[in-house]
């Protein structure tokens, strides 16, 4: 599936003291990233029933961080996204509106990159469609069924599920108590209270076919489609190894998706932890409310752009709170990146200021500390100040902020 187009980043003098120190959701605690060789990531991609939201743009700049501060720490970077352009939300979208589910999810994933492109996010290296794996998936599933990690449903409809037993490490990603799982998981896509599985959490791997819904050859499984939770473990093993340096998305993937997909790698290569850091971006609400499709409170970045509203200033509003944290947004939050985005821009423009090194300085370290955007912008924020005051002689540091602000922040000035 074709990607979109990178954005150039400048080039930073000197170094940051290493890669920078993540959250690990696993161990409940920051650790620091330490790729060997190449740095990988793997980040959720949308499912694309409808337009990218603020939540899913939180939750991609994020990630984009972690990318950009790798490659100023001078690593290559591998990271790899998926699109999952087939499942039930999907088809009941296209249904609901009349729509062909194929026109449906090509439309939404065309638009989704152009609001990347719009908010500046470094491309994957590969951008994957769940449908394009389907061969892929299917050789999985036929090997979990036949090392006996998998088992069909006695009931004619052809569905396969994982038998969690194969997995004694369940949960420890999460941490959840049985009851939260059952509870998330039905909340979430699963289904616990479903007859003839061995255990209620066990996780789809593939759906037979059923009269009127899309399926594939799935040679030794049956005609069907891929269960959600295999469909990115595959991606990710196919397209980065056995085990990634970080494993990415919303908090809301934690279970079971995560959870699930993590097991799933697991089992079928030997290889645990799958992820070195699995790191969790927060929900992003609405003047109060929880931002979600159900309460019809969603804001689309694409009405942003096309009300007028600079992507730059969307991205310095998002990257305001700490990335973990479950935040707001308000009329307010998005004049606040405005008026801090033209402050920037201004400061950038004068002849001289404050030492752009000890800026540059003060930012990688931030940044370093678990994405540690609110002190970031405060650093910026007080050396702009300080240059429209008239202060500094340093007569390369409105060009270093600028430069600096591009490659690690991912706002142009």
């Amino acid at each position: 599936m074709k990607s979109w187009t990178a954005p150039s980043v400048p080039r930073l003098p000197g170094a940051p003291a290493g890669p920078p120190r993540l959250y690990d959701t696993a161990r409940q605690g920051v650790h620091a990233t330490r790729p060997d060789g190449t740095a990988t990531m793997y980040v959720c991609g949308i499912t694309p029933y409808d337009a990218t939201h603020l939540g899913h743009a939180a939750t991609m700049i994020t990630f984009d961080l972690v990318n950009r501060l790798w490659r100023d720490a001078g690593l290559d970077v591998r990271y790899v996204q998926n699109v999952t352009d087939i499942d039930d939300p999907l088809l009941e979208r296209a249904t609901r509106d009349g729509e062909d589910w194929i026109v449906l999810g090509m439309r939404e994933t065309a638009l989704f990159r152009e609001d990347m492109e719009a908010l500046r996010i470094l491309p994957p290296a590969a951008y994957v469609g769940a449908v394009e794996s389907i061969p892929a998936i299917v050789r999985r599933v036929a090997g979990l069924l036949d090392d006996g990690c998998a088992y069909r449903l006695d009931d004619g409809t052809g569905d396969i599920y994982f038998d969690l037993s194969a997995a004694p490490r369940f949960g420890y990603e999460s941490h959840y108590d049985r009851d939260t799982m059952l509870r998330l998981s039905a909340e979430r896509g699963g289904d616990p209270d479903r007859a003839g599985k061995r255990d209620p959490l066990d996780p789809l791997l593939w759906r037979g076919a059923r009269d009127g819904e899309p399926a594939w050859d799935g040679g030794p499984l049956g005609p069907g489609r891929p269960g959600w939770h295999i469909e990115c473990a595959v991606i990710a093993l196919d397209h980065l190894g056995a085990t990634v340096d970080v494993q990415g998305g919303g908090n809301d993937l934690i279970f079971p998706h995560h959870e699930c997909s993590a097991a799933h790698s697991e089992v079928l290569t030997g290889e645990a932890p799958f992820a070195s850091h699995y790191v969790h971006a927060g929900m992003i609400g609405l003047n109060g409310e929880k931002m979600s499709k159900s309460r019809g409170n969603l804001v689309f970045v694409s009405r942003l752009r096309g009300d007028g509203v600079d992507p730059m200033a969307v991205r310095v509003a998002l990257l305001a709170q700490h990335y973990r944290d479950d935040r707001q947004w308000t009329d307010d939050a998005l004049k606040t990146g405005q008026q801090r985005l033209a402050t920037w821009r201004s400061a950038a423009a004068a002849r001289s200021g404050p030492s752009g090194e000890t800026l540059l300085s003060g930012v990688r370290a931030a940044l370093g500390d678990d994405l540690d955007t609110p002190r970031a912008l405060a650093l910026v924020d007080e050396w702009a100040e300080a240059t429209l005051a008239g202060e500094g002689d340093d007569p390369t540091a409105p060009a270093t902020c600028a430069a600096l602000v591009d490659a690690l922040l991912g706002v142009r000035l």
